[in-house]
């Protein structure tokens, strides 16, 4: 039988650090791949809306640009 035990607490990971650090720092490569990975969801996104029936999403429609 596992004991229970809680997690170890950490502080809450800083995403922006994150993938500069994945980049070895180099911030323009950073931003480079969160653009392609962009450029790859928003053409996954129209993928599947040409695929989903309204019937399906009961009407929704996805938005590409966040809403203020």
């Amino acid at each position: 039988m596992l004991s229970e035990q809680s997690p170890p607490q950490s502080k809450p990971a800083d995403p922006v650090a994150d993938a500069i650090a994945w980049h070895n720092g180099d911030a323009v490569a950073a931003v480079a791949t969160l653009i392609e990975d962009c450029r790859f969801l928003r053409q996954q996104l129209a993928l599947a809306e040409g695929l989903m029936s309204c019937g399906m999403s009961r009407g929704w429609r996805p938005r590409y640009e966040r809403g203020e």
